[in-house]
């Protein structure tokens, strides 16, 4: 079988998932998402048909069109988990079911607006930049609190938590310190902001760091690298 590694790719990121979902202080159901924009065609085909993976991340608004027209007929749940641009927005408010990196108004604002033009409610998470990293995107860790509570002002737009790209440790053990602080930051805006005991959902751990980011609450994994290894 051509792409037989994908699959033993798979087996192995369920097996690590499952045994740091069982050591996490936290008691929580992690999802995959699968990061595919290295994937080719066919080793997404095959990702989705043989390897039940069900959840798909994409980082570019064309490669996302071009995946979905060729695989229109499968039954794919669509994150965007990469920076969007408020003009491509309207390329794919029909098509996602989660929006991973909100980090403007304007791109808030656009997105609500688009919504509203398809009768649907967009879930989103706001990004954050904790590693206050300046070549990457998201909200410093002092305006969240006040960015979350405009976001929950767009009617069309359904807050359901949060995402974060830890910055690169030279040590995995660096990581854990890094997240717990990061999830405990995120639980405690939540709070402050939502005021109900709904669980956010934390995006938060990729290939080189999803274990440690599971020890330390998160729901979601963005796994890209890993699952197509040969």
């Amino acid at each position: 079988m051509a792409f037989e590694y994908i699959e033993k790719n798979v087996a192995n990121i369920r097996k690590r998932v499952a045994e740091a979902e069982k050591k996490s202080k936290h008691a929580q159901k992690v999802e995959i998402v699968a990061a595919v924009k290295y994937a080719e065609n066919e080793e997404l085909k095959f990702l989705i048909e043989h390897a039940g993976i069900t959840a798909v991340g994409e980082n570019r608004v064309q490669q996302l069109l071009e995946h979905y027209e060729f695989l229109k007929d499968a039954k794919i749940d669509w994150h965007f988990i990469g920076s969007l641009q408020t003009n491509k927005v309207k390329y794919i408010i029909d098509k996602v079911c989660m929006i991973h990196s909100i980090d403007s108004i304007k791109l808030a604002a656009e997105i609500d607006r688009q919504a509203k033009k398809h009768g649907v409610v967009m879930d989103v998470l706001v990004e954050i930049n904790c590693g206050r990293e300046e070549s990457k995107g998201g909200i410093l860790p002092e305006d969240i609190e006040a960015f979350c509570s405009e976001i929950m002002q767009f009617s069309s737009l359904n807050l359901r938590g949060f995402m974060t790209m830890a910055p690169k440790c030279e040590e995995k053990t660096d990581y854990l310190q890094y997240f717990d602080e990061t999830y405990k930051l995120f639980l405690d805006i939540w709070r402050k902001i939502v005021h109900n005991n709904i669980e956010p959902i934390v995006s938060m751990g990729m290939s080189g760091n999803f274990e440690e980011a599971i020890l330390c609450g998160s729901t979601i994994v963005r796994i890209g690298r890993s699952l197509f290894e040969k």
